[in-house]
């Protein structure tokens, strides 16, 4: 079952621009002014976006000065990650048929151009 931390995260990684947001973060600390920059929106918009990556607990913000500066928290990602994780062998299972089925279709088209 998931937490409600596990539901802001995910619920914050929905939108493109705010899973963009937080590949800029992986890349250092910003002010919202320094996101700003990076996106063609308004400053709203992204005080809105920051809002919600912080409720998912997916970065936090620190004052420094006058400015509030936005750090990514790589271990709700880690949470994030783990939780996905749980299913990967479903995918494992059902790439492992496409391959068999893909494999097979070859080997028959094959044995009947062969033939």
């Amino acid at each position: 079952m998931m937490h409600s931390a596990e539901q802001g995260a995910f619920r914050a990684l929905a939108d493109p621009t705010r899973r963009q947001i937080l590949v800029h973060l992986a890349q250092s600390e910003m002010t919202i002014g320094e996101v700003c920059d990076r996106f063609d929106i308004t400053r709203g918009a992204v005080k809105k976006h920051l809002i919600i990556l912080e409720e998912g607990n997916l970065i936090s913000v620190h004052p420094k000065g006058r400015e509030r500066i936005n750090r990514l928290e790589p271990m709700a990602l880690k949470t994030v990650a783990d939780w996905l994780e749980y299913f990967s062998h479903f995918w494992d299972s059902k790439l492992g048929d496409l391959k068999s089925a893909i494999e097979s279709n070859q080997k028959s088209t094959k044995e009947n151009d062969n033939g």
